[in-house]
C-alpha cells in the first residue's frame, strides 16, 4: 500500500524526512540552506523542525519505532 493512503506509513516518511533533514543539514549546511523558497525549500523547513523541536521528534521517532515493533 502506498504510503500516502496509509496513516501510519505517512507519519513514517514524514518522520524520516525530518531527521535526514536535520542530518544533512549538520553535515553540510550549504546543501539545505541554499533552496529557501519553492518545493526544495520543504527540505529546509523539514530541518529547521527538526533543529528546533529535536526532543519532540526523538520522542516520536522512538514511539513510532515502538508502534512498528508492536505490529
Amino acid at each position: 500500500m502506498s504510503a500516502l493512503f496509509n496513516f501510519q506509513s505517512l507519519l513514517l516518511v514524514i518522520l524520516l524526512a525530518i531527521c535526514t533533514c536535520t542530518y544533512v543539514r549538520a553535515v553540510a549546511p550549504r546543501l539545505v540552506d541554499r533552496n529557501k523558497e519553492g518545493f526544495l525549500g520543504l527540505f529546509f523547513m523539514a530541518a529547521r523542525i527538526g533543529e528546533r523541536l529535536s526532543p519532540y521528534v526523538a520522542l516520536a521517532c522512538i514511539s513510532m519505532a515502538g508502534a512498528l515493533l508492536m505490529q
